[in-house]
Parts: structure tokens; C-alpha cells; sequence
């Protein structure tokens, strides 16, 4: 499609403005041109009309012999060839009423010439033709100055006309071609001042309004574009704001729950469900690896189609678990992801060194009473022991038999306290240098596997992220004392040690097929079962031993996890 061709408004005013002046000037110019031909019009008829009545008093001087002819002759000469009688030759002046004049001074010689001859009577009978001329010409005079005043008024009514209907044309093309415009453009530059950038002017010329109404819709689409990309832009850093404010307050959630001491799953649960916060986040699963027990796994929220992503739980290079999520659009900020992580992993790996120390100060503290022990009390009994052996020599020298029995009875009551006493100093002097149960668990049997010949079976599945230190020593003290018993009495050929967690509740189970034993049948100096009852008694749990002759034994301890203490949140945060 071809462009139309440009037509400039103002010079499409500018010419109808010369025109309108040029028929201004012209019928201006035309007037004052008649108006200036017609100055000595009726000085003329004035003239001409005088000839007549001069005629007359011509003719009347000459019948009564009048000595004033010659003055009224030469006063009609004066008036014949007058100023305003000539300019009766003049371009301007109809080449009809020149000749009229011209006649009538021929016919005035011819009359002259008659009274030169002393014609009087041949004057004085054509003075009335004369006079006839004379009206004639008068007439013809009145007729051109009419004619003149006629075309006077008509062309300065045609020029009236046309500069009306120029003037007319140019309001109409002045209304439709500028102030209709201007109007839709003030109308869009008002609703670009409300905000509305989608308007776009349209002429539908092709002038300076139709360039400028195109050039100020490019400029509001422009804008439009501009303030579009402002909006989009605004919107997205207070998307970004309000994400990084949320992730802040996650981040101090996530921070306050991890650094309240002990680390608990009812934390660790606590902590995902506020990870669910983070905006985009759908689910998220933690896995914490236990090398020889169950992997702790809890899960958040409701998994759905999305892909699964992950990071490993990293610290001093060591690789503690694993941290999954699901996130859908937006997506949930990676940045506020990797710190949580990184927190989750310092919360674990602190967890396992503050469990690890604190099972080292309780098996120093047992050291130091073995040391103690030795130092004191299993020295007294070695020196009972010896002096025993004196006094029975001394005694059988004599023969003293009821001597000897007695003597015989301390003897055995004190080999009983020794190996007792050798017992508990072991027992004591047991070292744990792994904070997790099963690395534990397996680092106190594996000595105790080279004291029997049965075979010994770990079936571990508790979890060591609920047990604290304290509990889970004495619950490793428990399982070694039951596997000690069933290695040193029950004479069996499979040991099975059983721990598993259902909900809060952790059961352990240590079997064997041995000979079994009388529950009711306590023998003296063994002290085994009394210091399990008491360790379980520590645990708030119960401790079961189920046995019979010839049938195997099995030892069951029972009891609840209490929950952890939470850091409740700050105040003021939701």
C-alpha cells in the first residue's frame, strides 16, 4: 500500500490566508480604482449639465444683442474644455462616451464657427440639436458613472462572497484537520497523565498533526513498553525482597532450632516443615547416614510430579547424609537452599562431636573410678587375698578343721568380690571412641566376639539421632553385660543382639541358645542382672529376662525416648 502524499496543514492555511488576502487586496484595489475614476464624475454631469444652461443663455444673449456674449461665450469654451471634460479621453473612460464628447465639441465648432460668420439664425436653430447632444451626453455620462457604482458593488460583493466562503472552507478545514486532532491529542496526553500509555492517536491525515499524533503514539508505546518493563521490574525485585526476607526468617528459624543444644528429630522435623516456608518449595526429605544402623529419613510436605534435586551433607569431608527437594515456580531460592543445608550439616556434625564428647567425659569419669578401684579397693583385696593363703597355711599346720572351713568360706567370698571387682574395673575402663550407636555398638563387641566360639549376630536399626549420650552408654552397657553373661554362662552357640525403634518406643533384644538359667536361683557374688535392672532403671524402661533350663535366655529392655527440648521461636516471628 502506497503512503499517501504529504500535505502540510499550516501551508494548506497558509495559502487559503494569501488567497483570502488577495481577493482582499484585489477587491480593495478595484474599489479605490473606481472610487478614484469616479472623483470627477459629477463634477463632469455637473459640467456637462451647466453647457446646457449655458447653451440656453447663449441663445437668449444673442437675440437680445447682449453686451456680455463674448463673456459667455468664452465661459462656455471654459466649460467645454475643462479639466473634467478631458479626462473623458483618458483609457479608462468608455471609448463610446469619448466619441460623444468628441462630437459634441465638433458640433459646438460648427456653431461657433456661425456666429464668427455672423450666422445668428443658424445658431440659434441648432442650438436646440445642441442642447439634444448635450443631454445625450449627460445621459450617457449618468450611465457610465451607474455602471461603474454596479460594477463597484458587485465586485465587492463577489469578493465578499469569496472570502466568506474561503474563510468558511478554512474554519472547516481548520476544525477538522487541527482542533479535531488537538483535541485527541489533549484527550491522550490527559490519559497518558493518568498512567494509560496504550492509547494511540489517529488523524488519518497525512500532515504535520497525522506526524506528530503517529510520532506521540510511537513515544506512548514506547512509554507503555518502558513503564511495562519498569512494573515487571519492580514487581520482580519485591518478588526478590519479600523471597529473601522469607528466606531470612527461615534461615533464623532453621538457625534457632539447630543451635538449641541436644539435636532431636522432633528439631530436625520442625526444621523441614519450616523449610515448606521458602517460597516454590514443595517437599523436601533428609536422609542422615548411619554407617551401621538405620538412615534417619523424614520427609515435608506432599511430593508431587516435580523432579527431585539434591545435595550431599558435607563437613570436614566427611559425607553425613543427604538433602532432597521438590520445587515448582517460582523457584525456590538457591541461595537460602545451600545455607540450610550447610546449617544442617554443622548441626549434625556437632551433634555427633558433642555426643562423642560427652561419652568421652563419662568414660573418662569411669575411667578415673576404675583407676580408683584398682588403686584402692583391689589392692586391699589382693593383700586379703594373700594374707588368707598365710593364715590357711598357718591354720593346716594345726589342723584346726572348723578353722579351715571358715577360712575356706572367706576365701571364696573374696575370690568372688576379686573377679566381681575385675568385672566392674572392666566395665568401667570401657572406652567408646564413635558417637554413633552402631559404630559404637560394634566397637564394644567386636572385642568380645574373640572370647567366644558362637557366633555373634548385630541386628541394629535404632536410629542415634534421638539417644543422648548418657542414655546411650548405659544402653551400651546393658547389651555388653547380657552378651557377656551369654558368653561366660550360657555356653551357647548363637548370640543375637536386636535394636529397633518403633515410633518413640526403642526395644533391644539380646538371645542366645544356650542352657538357659533359674531366674529364681540367685547365686552369691554375681552381680550381672542387678546392675541391668539398675542402668534400665536409669533409661525409665523395663527390663525383662525370659529363660528356662535347656532352653536359651533372652533379655528385653524397653523404653521411651522423652522428647528434646525445642528453642521455642523468637518473638514477634510466626
Amino acid at each position: 500500500m502506497k503512503n499517501k502524499p504529504f500535505k502540510s496543514v499550516t501551508a494548506t492555511v497558509a495559502r487559503a490566508m494569501l488567497v483570502m488576502l488577495l481577493l482582499s487586496v484585489t477587491t480593495s484595489s478595484f474599489a479605490l480604482l473606481t472610487l478614484a475614476s469616479s472623483l470627477d464624475d459629477a463634477e463632469t454631469i455637473n459640467v456637462s449639465g451647466s453647457l446646457r444652461m449655458q447653451s440656453y443663455r447663449l441663445a437668449y444673449a444673442i437675440q437680445t444683442r447682449s453686451p456680455q456674449l463674448p463673456v459667455h461665450l468664452a465661459r462656455f469654451e471654459q466649460s467645454l474644455h475643462s479639466g473634467p471634460m478631458t479626462t473623458l479621453s483618458h483609457w479608462a473612460v468608455p471609448p463610446e462616451l469619448g466619441r460623444h464628447y468628441q462630437r459634441l465639441v465638433q458640433h459646438w465648432e460648427l456653431l461657433r464657427l456661425r456666429l464668427q460668420r455672423g450666422e445668428q439664425q443658424g445658431f440659434l436653430d441648432d442650438i436646440s440639436g445642441f442642447v439634444d447632444d448635450i443631454d445625450h451626453f449627460v445621459l450617457k455620462l449618468q450611465e457610465h458613472t451607474e455602471s461603474k457604482l454596479r460594477l463597484l458593488a458587485i465586485s465587492s460583493g463577489i469578493g465578499l462572497g469569496l472570502i466568506l466562503l474561503l474563510g468558511l472552507l478554512t474554519i472547516r478545514f481548520t476544525r477538522r484537520s487541527i482542533v479535531a486532532p488537538l483535541n485527541r491529542l489533549v484527550i491522550a496526553c490527559r490519559q497518558v497523565q493518568q498512567g494509560h500509555f496504550g492509547i494511540r492517536p489517529d488523524t488519518g491525515d497525512n500532515n504535520e498533526l497525522g506526524l506528530l499524533a503517529g510520532t506521540f503514539g510511537n513515544m506512548t508505546a514506547e512509554l507503555n513498553k518502558l513503564y511495562g518493563d519498569l512494573e515487571h521490574r519492580i514487581d520482580e525485585k519485591t518478588r526478590r525482597l519479600r523471597q529473601a526476607n522469607a528466606s531470612l526468617k527461615v534461615l533464623y528459624h532453621c538457625a534457632q532450632q539447630l543451635s538449641a543444644g541436644q539435636l532431636s528429630p522432633q528439631q530436625l522435623s520442625t526444621v523441614m516443615n519450616t523449610l515448606l516456608e521458602i517460597e516454590g518449595m514443595v517437599a523436601a526429605r533428609l536422609v542422615i547416614d548411619e554407617p551401621n544402623g538405620p538412615d534417619t529419613e523424614l520427609v515435608a510436605g506432599t511430593p508431587g510430579k516435580h523432579g527431585w534435586q539434591h545435595r550431599q551433607l558435607v563437613m570436614d569431608g566427611r559425607e553425613l547424609g543427604r538433602f532432597w527437594w521438590q520445587g515448582a515456580q517460582p523457584c525456590p531460592d538457591p541461595g537460602c537452599i545451600e545455607s540450610v543445608i550447610h546449617l544442617l550439616a554443622r548441626a549434625i556434625y556437632d551433634n555427633q562431636a558433642r555426643k562423642k564428647m560427652e561419652q568421652g567425659m563419662l568414660m573418662e569419669e569411669r575411667a578415673t573410678i576404675a583407676r580408683e578401684l584398682h588403686d584402692s579397693l583391689a589392692q586391699s583385696l589382693s593383700y586379703l587375698r594373700i594374707q588368707i593363703t598365710l593364715l590357711k597355711r598357718t591354720l593346716g599346720d594345726h589342723r584346726h578343721e572348723e578353722a579351715m572351713t571358715v577360712v575356706s568360706d572367706i576365701e571364696h567370698g573374696l575370690a568372688g568380690a576379686y573377679t566381681q571387682l575385675r568385672e566392674l574395673l572392666g566395665t568401667f575402663r570401657l572406652t567408646i571412641g564413635q558417637a554413633g550407636f552402631g559404630d559404637a555398638l560394634n566397637e564394644m563387641l567386636q572385642p568380645l566376639m574373640a572370647q567366644t566360639h558362637a557366633t555373634l549376630t548385630i541386628d541394629n536399626r535404632l536410629p542415634s539421632l534421638g539417644l543422648e549420650a548418657r542414655d546411650q552408654v548405659h544402653l551400651l552397657q546393658v547389651i555388653r553385660e547380657a552378651v557377656l553373661n551369654a558368653i561366660k554362662h550360657a555356653d551357647a552357640s548363637e548370640i543375637t543382639v536386636h535394636c529397633h525403634q518403633d515410633d518413640d518406643r526403642v526395644k533391644i533384644r539380646i538371645s542366645d541358645n544356650g542352657r538357659g538359667f533359674d531366674p529364681d536361683d540367685e547365686k552369691p557374688n554375681h552381680y550381672g542382672l542387678a546392675i541391668m535392672a539398675e542402668r534400665a532403671h536409669h533409661l525409665k524402661g523395663e527390663l525383662a529376662i525370659h529363660t528356662r533350663q535347656g532352653a536359651g535366655s533372652e533379655v528385653a529392655l524397653h523404653f521411651s525416648l522423652e522428647p528434646q527440648g525445642e528453642m521455642p521461636w523468637p518473638p514477634g516471628t510466626s
